[in-house]
């Protein structure tokens, strides 16, 4: 995995509408807290609907 930045950018899911959090990580699936969006697996699947990173969208701030 890449370097672990300090960043708070949110990626939503257009399927199902889980997020991920780049500042949260998904520590439970072995990415850290601090992990970029472009430093999470190309083979990584939403946990909720298994679509890909291709079906992630970055959310507005006005969005959060």
């Amino acid at each position: 995995m890449g370097q672990v930045k300090n960043s708070n950018k949110v990626w939503h899911c257009d399927a199902c509408g889980f997020t991920y959090s780049e500042k949260l990580g998904l520590p439970d699936e072995g990415i850290p807290a601090g992990t970029a969006w472009e430093d999470v697996p190309e083979d990584w699947y939403c946990p909720d609907c298994g679509v890909g990173k291709d079906d992630f969208t970055l959310m507005d701030e006005s969005d959060l």
